[in-house]
């Protein structure tokens, strides 16, 4: 049975609120003296803020729910402030940032050459800043009983634009004559950008004959679960949520087969498909204090939005260099 991403993730922000809030708060405190608190807007009194205005995120799939509970936690202490989340995709996200439309991009992927010139051709400047860790997964149905890893070769070889496997004992012999099944996220979706470079060498190189997903990873579960032979390539916290109906298989990148695991994203052992997630602000909506301080919040309560979401925490140095690249931004 399907699961529906958004009310599970919605149950964990249930579920942490309360922690979230009394962690903000404690932060609230600590921020510093009376003229920091007349800048972020912070009133003195319980915690609360007189913080007012939009913030406009829109972006990659993959790091919608982490915006998404980002935004539930901070509006639920600066109830003046009204964030929303967008899921255009992470191409889709940096084109309207780069033509000044949303104050945040979100992306499963560092923006590309020719969205740096598009921003620098605005005059849009901006940070990429991580928010978590993510692995992208290799989903199988779960009856295969034949491919619990495979090589980044035969990844390959399923998944390159000049392939024509079509059958799972054309990838390896030993497998059964069972017909492959192939889903995916489209060209705008940074999985796919990044699945590509990393399985194929090279952003886009992908055969044409796959059941092509859009940005709705659920089409993927739905696909690969009704199929024996069943493969697609989604965010690893879609196979976790729908571990009834699909699992991951281990990947060797040269080094061994590893399972894609919390553990092995976050030590770096689980390549190439290992990832970081990233929030994308501009300079000129920094300037803003409830911009301002929404991605301050998002970077300091990163470990409560991370489970809350589902996604594995950055670490203490990712989080100390996110932290550095808000304040190089607001200085």
């Amino acid at each position: 049975m399907l699961k529906n991403r958004f009310t599970l993730r919605n149950r964990g922000l249930a579920a942490v609120a309360a922690t979230a809030l009394a962690l903000g708060s404690l932060a609230a405190a600590g921020c510093g003296d009376d003229d920091d608190e007349a800048t972020n807007g912070a009133t003195a009194e319980g915690g609360s803020a007189s913080l007012s205005g939009t913030v406009v995120v829109d972006g990659s799939s993959t790091v919608a729910p982490l915006g998404e509970a980002a935004a539930e936690f901070f509006q639920n202490e600066n109830s003046g402030v009204r964030v929303t989340v967008g899921t255009s995709g992470t191409g889709g996200g940096f084109e309207k940032f780069c033509r000044g439309e949303i104050d945040i991009a979100e992306a499963s992927r560092p923006i590309a050459e020719d969205e740096i010139a598009a921003c620098g051709d605005a005059g849009i400047t901006f940070e990429q800043i991580g928010v978590a860790n993510d692995g992208i997964a290799v989903a199988v149905n779960v009856d295969n009983d034949w491919a619990s890893c495979l090589t980044v070769d035969q990844l390959n070889s399923i998944w390159d634009r000049d392939s024509e496997v079509s059958n799972w004992n054309e990838v390896d012999p030993s497998f059964p004559d069972e017909s492959l099944s192939l889903y995916g996220p489209g060209t705008d979706s940074g999985t796919f950008d990044y699945f590509t470079d990393a399985i194929n060498g090279e952003e886009g190189n992908i055969r044409t004959d796959y059941n092509n997903i859009g940005e709705d990873d659920n089409a993927a579960i739905t696909g690969v679960s009704g199929s024996r032979g069943g493969m697609a390539f989604i965010p690893l916290s879609f196979v976790e949520e729908n571990s009834d109906a699909v699992k991951a298989i281990g990947v060797d990148g040269g080094e061994g087969c590893v399972e894609p695991r919390t553990e092995t994203v976050s030590d770096g052992s689980y390549s190439p498909l290992g990832r970081q997630l990233f929030i994308y602000p501009s300079g000129s909506a920094l300037e803003r204090p409830e911009v301002q301080a929404f991605v301050e919040y998002f970077i300091n309560e990163s470990d409560t939005i991370a489970d809350a979401a589902l996604f594995v925490p950055l670490t203490e140095e990712q989080k100390t260099a996110a932290l550095d690249q808000v304040a190089a931004l607001t200085q």
